[in-house]
């Protein structure tokens, strides 16, 4: 492996980018060269270097590795496939019913660029679905389930946030803990989206705000909260700051198959996670290495974490992983 550090920029500098700076201070191979932020630089607290996104196109030869760390709504759609046409880069979208357009949208900027993008990075999609594939591959008789929660999505409350008249806004997913046990103990039912999570939001108005319009246009959002329970609880600002400011998660991936003549088998993936954007961020900055070896490798476009060799995301040689870990 050379000495060379991974030089990372940062895009966006909320919770997530705050966590991958984080995530790089734990890393020896990698440095992070500068944050950029649509916010007046001067307002960000930070030791790193500080520009404002317009200035991005000075750092093309600066950065190995971009981050964005904006949000799935409204950031990344734009802001994915116009930043792989600069820089190589990684991103948690999470939306997942419009991967497949913001695949195609990123992977065309990146090849006619000449650069690598994985895209979709983090514990769901991302680590989730990883175990998806690999026990569906090992179990193909069966069915896969994967619960989310209790936590904040950090996706869902960056879209309440965007609802005109919201000042404030976190979602609780809720898994439905008698759905999980029966699957643990070797059933297989058929459950639909409602029957899986709940989902609980708390918003803090703009004044002025028209309630019954924000919940609305919450509980009808397609992609994020019209499949599901969904329940807005309108609270002060106190309150929010001092109930809601902790942004655990968590989830599960269960697979429950039947190997031979119908032998039982089930196989779970647990994450238990005291703050989402920190632990999204670690994951992130994982990825951002695997970019920077594929890359190395001469090659381009979107990728996903379907595409990319396990190894590539540790800093240990190929020789130490196989005698360390294997």
């Amino acid at each position: 492996m050379s000495d060379k550090k991974i030089r990372i920029g940062i895009a966006g500098y909320g919770n997530l980018g705050r966590g991958v700076e984080k995530s790089i201070a734990q890393n020896k191979d990698m440095s992070l060269e500068v944050v950029f932020t649509r916010r007046d630089p001067s307002s960000i607290d930070t030791q790193a270097r500080v520009e404002h996104i317009s200035n991005i196109d000075q750092y093309r030869d600066k950065i190995d590795v971009l981050i964005l760390c904006g949000g799935s709504a409204t950031d990344l759609p734009e802001q994915g496939p116009a930043l792989a046409a600069k820089f190589h880069t990684v991103d948690s979208f999470d939306t997942h019913a419009r991967i497949p357009e913001y695949f195609a949208a990123v992977d065309q900027a990146a090849r006619e660029s000449g650069h690598v993008s994985v895209i979709s990075t983090g514990w769901d999609p991302g680590l989730f679905s990883l175990n998806r594939v690999l026990m569906e591959s090992v179990l193909p008789v069966g069915e896969t389930y994967t619960f989310w929660g209790k936590g904040v999505s950090q996706g869902h409350s960056d879209a309440i946030r965007r609802v005109k008249g919201v000042k404030y806004g976190v979602q609780y997913t809720i898994p439905n803990e008698q759905a999980v046990e029966r699957i643990r103990n070797g059933e297989r039912p058929e459950l639909s989206t409602r029957e899986k999570h709940i989902r609980v939001c708390y918003v803090t108005l703009e004044p002025g705000a028209d309630e019954e319009a924000v919940r609305r246009e919450i509980v009808n959002m397609p992609h994020y909260f019209a499949d599901y329970d969904t329940t807005v609880h309108v609270i002060s600002e106190e309150e929010m700051k001092r109930d809601h400011s902790a942004m655990p998660h968590g989830g599960i991936v269960i697979r429950c198959g039947v190997t031979g003549d119908g032998t039982n088998q089930v196989t779970e993936f647990n994450l238990k996670l005291d703050s989402n954007p920190e632990f999204t961020a670690s994951v992130l900055v994982a990825y951002a290495r695997a970019v920077y070896r594929l890359a190395q490798e001469g090659q381009i476009g979107a990728k996903t974490v379907f595409d990319v060799p396990i190894g590539y995301l540790s800093p240990k040689s190929p020789d130490v992983l196989r005698k360390e870990l294997l």
